[in-house]
């Protein structure tokens, strides 16, 4: 059974996000996920015969229902790869330079809503939590080779949980009885040793931690931004739409140091740093979700859209 994009994935910030990567519609863009394909429906809508589209997805489901939607259009280039090998495969694409850079980044609606992932703490599932599963490491492999200091690590630096070190040792705990391998038997475990009035933001927290560990969400993103302003051409915009703290920290930073020329010290006369700023920024502050959008999309609540415009080489 087919379903609209809308079912699989709705895109966050659709309108204003393509509205700030086009400035050549013959030019190449890049969405670096392509999800359910509703931004690079809406990009490919706004862009000429003469220009591409490549779109990334690790996930091999997002990719086949792409190949689906767009087949006969030429101008897109689905790719299953994470788009922080985004230089390799466009070296290898013998594309030099691109016009614009979409990543649209966390987790979609669709590997949410389906169980099998073991994305969510609401559905009884296997403790996957693979973007890509050709990845070899599960949630449940991460849990079950991690020490408890470990596991509380995790827990407080990607899912930002006071009681790491709780969970986790009840999590360790649990674990020598036997393997926890379902998402069930991780929700229980945490359930027994957390208030029931913060429950579900605690489980929330956790889940997160493990999916951005099992798929070095943050060290993608990293890279991937590093690699991009080498990429993109002079005019040529990044546009990035973040759900959570740690990865709007990691995009605001590099916006910022990007985006500053001189980083001498204050008193110091004459510049000896040499570093040029190699963007603006399209806006001083984030964009948000307005509440029309946000009624339509819960989801949207949290994202952050952040845009800079290379401006020297």
């Amino acid at each position: 059974m087919q379903h609209d994009s809308a079912d699989y994935h709705i895109p966050v910030l659709l309108e204003r996000s393509i509205e700030l990567l086009v400035t050549d519609p013959q030019g190449i863009y890049v969405d670096g996920t392509l999800g359910g394909g509703g931004h690079s429906r809406l990009l490919l809508s706004r862009l000429g015969e003469k220009s591409r589209v490549i779109g990334f997805d690790q996930d091999p489901d997002a990719i086949r229902r792409a190949q689906r939607l767009f087949g006969d259009d030429p101008r897109l280039s689905p790719v299953h790869n994470n788009v922080d090998h985004l230089r390799n495969v466009l070296q290898h694409m013998e594309i030099p330079t691109i016009d614009g850079l979409l990543l649209d980044l966390g987790v979609s609606s669709h590997q949410i809503d389906v169980p099998e992932r073991g994305f969510s703490f609401r559905f009884e599932g296997p403790l996957d939590m693979r973007m890509d599963q050709e990845r070899t490491v599960t949630a449940a492999d991460l849990i079950a080779r991690s020490p408890e200091e470990e596991l509380a690590r995790l827990f407080f630096t990607y899912g930002e949980e006071r009681h790491s070190r709780r969970i986790a040792r009840a999590i360790v705990q649990a674990s020598a009885r036997g393997p926890l391998l379902t998402t069930g038997e991780l929700v229980a475990t945490i359930s027994a040793v957390t208030s029931p009035a913060f429950r579900s933001k605690t489980l929330a927290r956790i889940f997160q931690a493990l999916r951005i560990a099992v798929n070095d969400e943050l060290g993608a993103l990293e890279r991937t931004l590093s690699d991009a302003l080498d990429l993109l051409r002079v005019g040529g915009h990044l546009v990035v739409i973040s759900y959570h703290s740690l990865e709007d920290r990691i995009v605001k930073q590099f916006l910022r140091d990007e985006a500053s020329s001189c980083v001498c010290p204050p008193r110091t006369p004459i510049c000896v740093c040499g570093k040029v700023a190699r963007i603006t920024l399209l806006h001083s502050r984030y964009i948000e979700a307005d509440e029309i959008e946000v009624r339509r999309n819960p989801r949207a609540r949290s994202a952050r859209l952040r845009a800079g415009e290379k401006i020297h080489a």
